[in-house]
């Protein structure tokens, strides 16, 4: 993205689906990391509930606060000036009651500066979304292995394996698409049913673990740069290891100090 590209838009997503320009997303959550993806040319910036783990070193996302997620989102928005920044509603932000939804994602909004929220579940959001988007908030659905119910689907698997499965989460992406969605995400879905569900709608579809069939990709930063070095599911592809390239740094800065190398005379005030 060149310093004097114009800002994304929302609505530049679905411009970027009826174009065939796959959409590229990933987790962000600080100043330093939004700057480096966004001179890479990543459209949007996710901030994700996965923090809770990544960061956090929770086994799950669901003790995420809505404070956090402002935290987060408000320093991945000061590195962004042209990526979107999308922030995740963390769980029971927007479940209990239309209401509180509008109130939480508004905070979000107004407290971070970032263009709009994430939220999962289909056809039971359908009318929250709706109430969301007609005050004014940007919203990217999330369907398949939702993270926020992985103690009621069994843990983290493929979803939408059986027939019956397939079509609940079609009528699922239809029912965002119609309540206003502007994007959705689909997370650990067999690639045939991922490609279906992206054929049949107008928004774009953003994949994790889905097959190349949706209209862009999103994974987590850490993972895809090789620091969540446990975590190696199969959907996921390393570009870096710097994990290692972390350790073997540290390393030679220990060295140097326990030494006396480091600070040298050129690190130093007269």
């Amino acid at each position: 993205m060149s310093a004097d590209a114009r800002p994304l838009t929302v609505p530049d997503l679905l411009a970027m689906k009826a174009a065939g320009r796959r959409i590229v997303m990933l987790t962000c959550y600080d100043a330093a990391f939004a700057r480096l993806l966004e001179q890479a040319d990543v459209d949007v910036l996710l901030v994700g509930d996965s923090l809770n783990q990544v960061l956090a070193g929770h086994e799950t996302t669901l003790s995420a606060t809505l404070d956090q997620m402002i935290y987060h989102g408000a320093s991945v928005r000061r590195g962004a000036r042209r990526s979107l920044v999308f922030v995740d509603l963390p769980f029971l932000t927007y479940q209990i009651s239309v209401a509180e939804a509008i109130r939480n994602a508004g905070r979000v909004l107004q407290e971070s500066g970032a263009h709009g929220v994430k939220l999962e579940g289909g056809r039971p959001m359908a009318e929250t979304v709706r109430a969301l988007v007609d005050r004014g908030i940007p919203v990217i659905g999330h369907l398949g292995l939702t993270p926020q119910s992985v103690h009621a689907l069994g843990g983290y698997r493929v979803q939408g394996r059986d027939e019956r499965t397939a079509d609940r989460l079609l009528a699922d992406a239809h029912a965002l698409e119609e309540a206003g969605a502007c994007a959705i995400v689909l997370e650990l879905l067999p690639s045939a049913l991922a490609r279906r569900i992206s054929a049949a709608l107008t928004i774009p579809t953003i994949g994790i673990g889905a097959g190349a069939g949706c209209d862009g990709q999103v994974l987590v930063l850490h993972d895809m740069l090789g620091l969540n070095e446990g975590f190696n599911p199969k959907f996921l592809k390393r570009y870096a290891g710097l994990g290692e390239a972390v350790r073997t740094a540290v390393r030679s800065y220990a060295a140097e100090v326990r030494d006396g190398r480091y600070p040298g005379p050129e690190h130093s005030f007269e």
